[in-house]
């Protein structure tokens, strides 16, 4: 028998080298993940938009030679293409509200019409309200000297979100991109996913959840985005035939407010409300007021049709992910949220359906 002293020192001694083992591994994992987080929004969005384009991959890689190359070359100009197409009306429609404002101001013919009598009726605000407005119709300079502060700063507020949302576009952009190059790898990238997942899960349960990964990344691009995309698409035509003021503009806040999860009746209801006040009641505005409402709903009937579509949880538990997702890590989180909802719910009835299952040990016993 080995002495107790000796077993002791060899137990401390290998004890020491998993530890420093381990210490290695931690910091080496610590270094790596430093380095590379400054890219990992970046890469995020590239996998998530690889894996939504990928379906398109495979049915126009045939009819171009099997080249994959030149296939997710294309994807990736036609993607960028309709994504300019919005931004370039948003870029005219805001640059067309700016200079008839410019116009009005340098020619004088900007005015602001008198309050109603029945303003200054209104409970707490009305008082208030009806001075401020009658300043504004006859001393509207002046009005506008006392607020400069505030004005100053909505006005700092707004470059900055601008300038935000540009720096978003041109890291949307660049992620195409490099979905671009994940397209071109797509077989060996679901291999290498699923060799991933299966080294931690097991190769029984490694194809299922990056199946199911996959899955609820699509179900998610198709039946939030997507929607929100085709919400966006049919209220902007309403608002562009009847000449809203700011169609672009209203267009790109529906998109927003349908990615939130919001109802699109918060943009068309005022709408349709100023549509009426200013042109009055007759059949073109009936059938834009119809035409609109019933496009603001139309995402009650696709959701249902398409989130969770392929999808093998509950739709609930992909738009509960969605929602929890968004608000804790934004757009970005839309998409993660769901997918590890998901997949802790795959684990979870799995995990309850082995325990039901007769076992040895449960064999015995009555």
């Amino acid at each position: 028998m080995v002495p107790t002293p000796m077993l002791e020192k060899i137990f401390s001694r290998d004890l020491l080298d998993v530890l420093i083992r381990a210490g290695v591994i931690a910091v080496l994992v610590m270094f790596c993940f430093q380095i590379f987080s400054p890219f990992l929004d970046l890469m995020l969005w590239s996998v998530i938009l690889a894996i939504t384009l990928y379906p398109l991959q495979v049915r126009f890689k045939g009819k171009l030679g099997n080249k994959d190359g030149l296939t997710a070359t294309l994807i990736v100009l036609i993607a960028i293409s309709i994504l300019m197409v919005p931004v370039y009306l948003l870029g005219a429609s805001l640059a067309e509200s700016v200079e008839k404002v410019m116009t009005m101001v340098k020619t004088d013919s900007f005015h602001i019409p008198p309050p109603s009598d029945t303003v200054a009726s209104w409970p707490l605000v009305g008082k208030p309200l009806y001075n401020l407005w009658a300043q504004a119709t006859t001393d509207l300079p002046d009005l506008a000297q006392k607020f400069i502060p505030q004005i100053k700063g909505v006005s700092l507020s707004l470059l900055s979100k601008l300038a935000g949302v540009s720096m978003g576009l041109l890291l949307f952009i660049v992620a195409l991109i490099i979905a671009g190059i994940f397209l071109a790898y797509g077989e060996g990238g679901h291999r290498s996913a699923v060799r991933i997942v299966s080294r931690f899960s097991g190769p029984i349960n490694g194809p299922k959840i990056a199946d199911l990964c996959t899955a609820t990344i699509r179900a998610v691009a198709l039946g939030v985005v997507g929607i929100a995309f085709i919400q966006m698409l049919l209220v902007g035509i309403g608002f562009v035939f009847m000449g809203v003021p700011g169609a672009g503009l209203l267009a790109l806040a529906v998109l927003l407010l349908g990615i939130m999860q919001l109802p699109a009746s918060l943009i068309t209801l005022p709408v349709i409300v100023f549509v009426f006040m200013s042109e009055g009641a007759s059949t073109a505005t009936i059938i834009f007021a119809i035409y609109v409402f019933i496009a603001g709903l139309v995402d009650n009937v696709l959701k249902p049709l398409l989130l969770g579509r392929g999808v093998d949880v509950p739709m609930p538990v992909v738009l509960i992910g969605a929602l929890g997702g968004m608000v804790t890590g934004g757009i970005l989180g839309l998409f993660i949220g769901p997918v590890i909802l998901a997949v802790g719910y795959q684990l979870f009835w799995e995990w309850v359906d082995q325990a039901q299952e007769p076992g040895p040990d449960n064999q015995g016993q009555t």
